[in-house]
């Protein structure tokens, strides 16, 4: 939830950066998150139960938040006071909860493009117009050619390097429109960021599905959706958060009552209607 009403300019940032995002409580911080809320930050929002105010920081700076991280207080201070001047579009002196919102979202957009040049210049150091398959795959992949056979499929908490390798090539398949087995930048984009690309967004269902669906019914039962996010010890009392995720199940994600998530369900949990896309 956003913060509600209006903001005065002289309260600065230290209490936009540590107010502006919605904040889980400390017992939620073992959850696995898998709805897209696009990444603010690197950074826990929760380190051993206790506030992390850096990920504010880097939700609110972006990239930027590095270069703050070495400036004196007073420095600082100048730089923060002109990015506050860009947030407040209507020059009133204050900076509405709709100002704060599209300013993060503008920062988010920004880490994703950047991120994309990185990798983009990374896999494709000639610049050329697209990138290969082949290519990508003898980079990332290529430390395979001279693993064991046997190491390839050697699974640890449900992952082989086999398989890894497999749900990119499908990735890069839906991500190549043309079908050209290259992508272009803008293909790559929604490669790496699928939640992002309209097209791509049934193959981020169809591997939360495959990551979930241990006994690869088709479909997510309760045990299932409970055991992605919680492993708790033998004898030990399951937190709130647990209890209130199992309420959430029978009450909201299991739509039609019949004990499981099936995949538009699924859909419908970790990309809801309301899902602001970045490039949206």
């Amino acid at each position: 939830m956003w913060f509600a009403g209006k903001m005065y300019r002289s309260a600065f940032l230290l209490l936009v950066i540590s107010v502006a995002l919605a904040i889980p409580k400390p017992e939620e911080k073992e959850k696995k998150e898998r709805v897209l809320n696009n990444d603010l930050s690197d950074q826990e929002h929760y380190q051993n139960a206790e506030h992390n105010t850096q990920y504010d920081h880097e939700a609110f700076l972006g990239e930027e938040a590095k270069t703050f991280d070495q400036l004196s207080p007073e420095e600082s201070k100048r730089r923060l006071g002109l990015i506050v001047d860009k947030i407040d579009k209507d020059k009133d002196g204050f900076i509405s909860q709709e100002e704060l919102k599209e300013w993060i979202q503008f920062t988010q957009r920004r880490y994703i493009v950047d991120d994309v040049e990185r990798q983009w210049k990374t896999h494709n150091p000639d610049n050329k117009d697209k990138i290969t398959w082949d290519e990508y795959k003898k980079m990332v992949y290529g430390f395979m050619d001279d693993m064991d056979p046997s190491e390839l499929e050697k699974e640890g908490e449900g992952f082989s390097y086999q398989n890894m390798l497999r749900r990119d090539q499908r990735r890069w398949d839906v991500a190549d429109v043309d079908g050209d087995r290259a992508l272009t930048k803008e293909e790559f984009t929604g490669f790496l960021h699928p939640e992002e690309t309209g097209h791509m967004r049934d193959i981020v269902v169809v591997e939360t599905m495959e990551d979930i669906d241990k006994d690869k019914d088709g479909k997510i039962s309760l045990s299932e959706y409970i055991g992605d996010m919680y492993r708790g010890a033998e004898g030990e009392e399951e937190p709130e958060w647990v209890k209130n995720e199992r309420e959430q199940f029978s009450q909201y994600r299991d739509k039609d009552g019949d004990g499981f998530m099936d995949k538009e369900e699924v859909k419908n949990w970790i990309i809801p209607p309301d899902f602001v896309s970045c490039r949206g």
